[in-house]
């Protein structure tokens, strides 16, 4: 008896070492891959790097001093900041209002229909859409300006993505369509864990669609709100690839977001420190942002 015992045991051990032997195998693989860049890419911000030929200078933070009077980082970060703020409005709460209507139809098929309706532009990947759009932008044959002559708004056609006050916009909108089914899909999950008790329960009581929505529905699906704020304003800080196809930051710089100057300085003008310092803000940015949403979102979780 005494023997099994100190078996059981053993295999008990052994196996929590077995466990414990992939968890530090990924921390590993997290540090070397992850954190380590990150660390390092504080060092690099403080030198002048020239990666053609490895000669380094440090500088301290003088790349810093050179952010606070460089005009294009001021104006990226305020498209960043636009980018983030119509992209919750439009991926987070848009997307919920959307989603707490399609799965408040009755019928199954139809439900089903339009999820895979909005999820479609998802699946196109950012370049292809990019190029999409950069098409339907264009003023002598694009879409968008022939749809408006169409309908007699001719005034209102204009060259979108070569003028400085509608080229981020023009992105802006073209992120916004292939993001929103994506978002409306998550929180569709989100909305069908909810207990049906809890709409039966309002229902008898007297509660309208409205009335659900904002006490039963929203409520419920905080958690997922908290992620998804997170999720888009990271992405939108992060966001790269729709500003190079399309506008590639201009004209004169107007849709230059943070990462586009990052890119721009390190890999173009051959400033990889100053674009580090760069880099620095953009993961100072999503990571006060990203604490502060899961902060407030486990102080006002909801429990059953």
């Amino acid at each position: 008896m005494i023997q099994e015992r100190r078996n059981s045991i053993l295999r008990r051990g052994a196996s929590r070492l077995v466990s414990l032997r992939w968890v530090l195998l990924a921390v590993l693989v997290i540090g070397v891959l992850i954190y380590v860049p990150i660390v390092d890419n504080f060092r690099v911000s403080t030198t002048n790097r020239d990666i053609f030929t490895g000669d380094t200078a440090h500088v301290g933070l003088a790349n810093y001093q050179r952010l606070l009077g460089d005009p294009v980082v001021w104006r990226a970060l305020l498209n960043n900041t636009l980018y983030a703020t119509l992209s919750i409005i439009f991926q987070v709460f848009g997307a919920f209002l959307l989603a707490a209507m399609i799965e408040g139809l009755r019928n199954k098929r139809a439900r089903n229909f339009w999820r895979a309706m909005y999820f479609i532009p998802s699946a196109i990947s950012t370049t292809v859409t990019g190029l999409l759009f950069y098409f339907i932008y264009q003023p002598d044959v694009g879409l968008l300006d022939a749809g408006l002559s169409a309908i007699g708004l001719g005034a209102w056609a204009k060259p979108w993505l070569a003028l400085e006050e509608t080229a981020i916009f023009g992105i802006i909108a073209m992120s916004q369509w292939q993001g929103f089914g994506y978002s409306t899909l998550l929180f569709s999950i989100a909305i069908q864990k909810i207990p049906r008790e809890l709409y039966d329960a309002a229902i008898m009581d007297g509660a309208g669609p409205l009335k659900r929505l904002w006490s039963i529905t929203f409520p419920m699906s905080r958690e997922m709100t908290g992620l998804m704020v997170i999720v888009t304003i990271t992405g939108a800080f992060q966001v790269f690839n729709e500003i190079m196809v399309m506008t590639a930051g201009g004209p004169n710089n107007s849709s230059q977001v943070l990462g586009t100057w990052l890119y721009q300085q390190a890999f173009i003008q051959n400033e990889f420190g100053y674009g580090a310092a760069i880099a620095v803000v953009i993961f100072a940015v999503t990571m006060l942002t990203g604490a502060a949403q899961v902060w407030y979102t486990a102080k006002r979780r909801v429990k059953l």
